[in-house]
């Protein structure tokens, strides 16, 4: 017996089985091999085509029943995991009107500031735990505002994952987390934020009925079983954001548990047992995976566009054709912590959520051309995200949640020594690597609402830890490189 689970990735689709006896996986897949394209047809802008993304779905559905060798028939729940923040519209029939809106794309940033205004800071705060800001109800407000003529032809809107829900069931809905991750959650309430749709000027027949997190969602449809080469009626019983379901895969669920990732952007997710903001709204406030009224259960987020996209533009870019990220990582570790005075400020991608949604670009700073090399750049760009998390973390630690402990995956930046050991010993917290993917979070959790598994706990029982990095006391060459790139910021910001 077998459970798939899906990560709609920006960069890949991935697709993997987990065998529920032996609580392994059985195998993980990506497709494309090579990372999608984000179309960007204005500065600041980034999107790209949801029959893409059903596309690689398909292709990696198909090679991973191909490699393993497993029966459609054995597999007894899908879960899905997608990439947060971005804007799907359909029309009635089910037929995207235009290319999604993704995360990382900062055009509606002003209609979110208008709102935040109009509607009054507080009140947003203390419902909604964000601001409107650049988040997904902003965007259809952008969408409303500038393409009326598609506009007029929504039937529903929906996220990523909601989308790829779609393809395989036929059945459009949304869940309380993904709503809050949209910025259309009223958590004193506990329902649609009326007011946000009131003042965007949004009908509320644009949401699509709700469903719990872990809920029976749908069956593959025969039409879905076709395209995928899987078995009609396999149930899709749970979806969930990337970072929630980042942080339910390294079973970061309780008060005080952290989790980190380091994929095309950076994320750090806390979990605390009140509904809570920051009042600059640098840090995000959204429902868990495991979030109840009565239970409260909030992800305090920390988003940063610029990180492992940054590093692949280093890669493709400077380092050139056929240099591996392990032989980027081996000459970054011939120079010194510092970069020998070259620094990276990494916020190329679009508007930073921590820099209060400004968009100040990625800067190489102090850049020598008779002392530097390729190797200093590659040192100073992971530095430079490294640092930016360090930054970013400090808000976290003055909202009250205790960072002496990081899960992280095994499968994106904390992978490099240079990267996780920089931020290791600047926040004096020991990071463990976990033997897990969101792909393999995704799958298992749709266990529990399947009943193959009495609860989550059990659930994700069987990530082992494979590595840990522990903090140096030594860490005044890290402090002062630190020291020095937080000044270059600050003269940005």
């Amino acid at each position: 017996m077998y459970l798939l689970g899906y990560d709609i990735g920006s960069s890949s689709i991935k697709a993997a089985l987990v065998h529920v006896g032996a609580g392994e996986k059985a195998n993980v897949v990506q497709s494309p091999e090579t990372e999608m394209t984000i179309e960007s047809p204005q500065p600041g802008w980034a999107e790209q085509n949801p029959e893409s993304w059903w596309a690689n779905v398909c292709t990696a559905t198909r090679k991973l029943l191909r490699q393993t060798g497993v029966k459609p028939s054995e597999i007894k729940g899908i879960g899905i995991s997608y990439q947060m923040h971005g804007l799907v519209v359909v029309d009635k029939n089910q037929q995207p009107l235009r290319p999604s809106i993704i995360w990382c794309d900062s055009r509606a940033v002003e209609a979110g500031n208008r709102a935040f205004d109009e509607m009054g800071h507080q009140k947003c705060l203390s419902h909604l735990l964000n601001s409107p800001g650049n988040f997904t109800a902003a965007k259809l407000k952008w969408v409303k505002e500038n393409e009326p003529q598609v506009f007029d032809k929504i039937d529903k809107m929906m996220l990523p994952g909601d989308y790829i829900a779609m393809k395989l069931t036929g059945e459009i809905m949304m869940t309380p987390s993904g709503l809050s991750e949209g910025i259309l959650w009223d958590f004193k309430k506990n329902e649609v934020a009326g007011f946000v749709l009131e003042n965007l000027g949004l009908d509320k027949n644009l949401i699509p009925p709700i469903q719990p997190t872990f809920s029976l969602q749908g069956h593959v449809t025969k039409k879905a079983a076709a395209e995928t080469g899987l078995s009609e009626g396999i149930p899709v019983a749970y979806r969930s954001g990337d970072q929630p379901n980042n942080a339910l895969s390294l079973n970061v669920l309780e008060p005080g548990e952290v989790a980190a990732t380091g994929g095309t952007s950076g994320v750090v997710y806390g979990v605390i047992d009140r509904p809570d903001f920051d009042p600059q709204s640098r840090v995000n406030g959204f429902a868990h995976v495991n979030h109840t009224p009565e239970k409260p259960r909030i992800g305090i987020l920390l988003c940063i566009n610029g990180t492992g996209i940054q590093y692949s533009w280093m890669k493709h870019q400077v380092a050139g054709k056929g240099v591996t990220y392990d032989e980027m990582e081996r000459q970054a570790a011939s120079i010194p912590p510092g970069a020998d005075g070259l620094r990276i400020l990494p916020f190329g991608n679009g508007a930073e959520r921590m820099l209060c949604n400004r968009e100040p670009g990625a800067k190489i700073i102090n850049l020598h051309f008779n002392r530097h090399t390729r190797a200093h750049l590659y040192r100073a760009a992971l530095e430079g995200i490294a640092f930016s998390f360090v930054y970013g973390i400090g808000i976290l630690k003055n909202m009250g949640l205790n960072v002496q402990v990081m899960r992280v995956g095994n499968d994106n930046l904390f992978q490099s020594a240079i990267f996780a050991g920089t931020i290791s010993n600047l926040v004096g917290s020991r990071i463990e690597l976990v033997e897990t993917t969101g792909a393999i979070g995704a799958a298992r959790a749709a266990g529990v609402a399947t009943g193959i598994f009495s609860g989550i706990g059990e659930a994700m029982q069987g990530s082992k830890v494979v590595f840990t990095y522990e903090p140096r006391q030594d860490n005044e060459a890290w402090a002062a490189a630190y020291d020095a790139w937080e000044q270059d910021l600050k003269t940005i910001i």
